[in-house]
């Protein structure tokens, strides 16, 4: 009879030890959700040559960098500033003579 209260002491503390580590883990995984998205933004439009179209888009730590390929044949890059939507500058591209 001696054995058996041992063995249901032990075994009730097993339990409570399981629940509180149960309770630890959830309110750890609570704590470390995942942040909230950012909130939109309204950034000015980026101005296009009329009849350009975009190749292609590259997209850097802080930069977006728009490959446009104008009608009279040219190539020009777009670099926007990721965090405003401002455009920053253009950067034509042109063929060595």
């Amino acid at each position: 009879m001696r054995g058996l209260k041992i063995l249901v002491v032990v075994m009730g503390v097993m339990l409570v030890v399981g629940v509180a580590g149960l309770v630890i883990a959830v309110a750890t995984r609570l704590a470390h959700r995942a942040p909230a998205p950012a909130a939109a933004f309204s950034a000015p439009p980026i101005m296009l040559p009329h009849g350009s179209k975009i190749e292609t888009m590259s997209i850097g730590s802080d930069r977006i960098v728009l490959q446009v390929d104008l009608v009279d044949g040219t190539v020009q890059l777009i670099v926007i500033d990721l965090a405003s939507g401002r455009q920053l500058g253009t950067i034509p591209l042109q063929e060595q003579p």
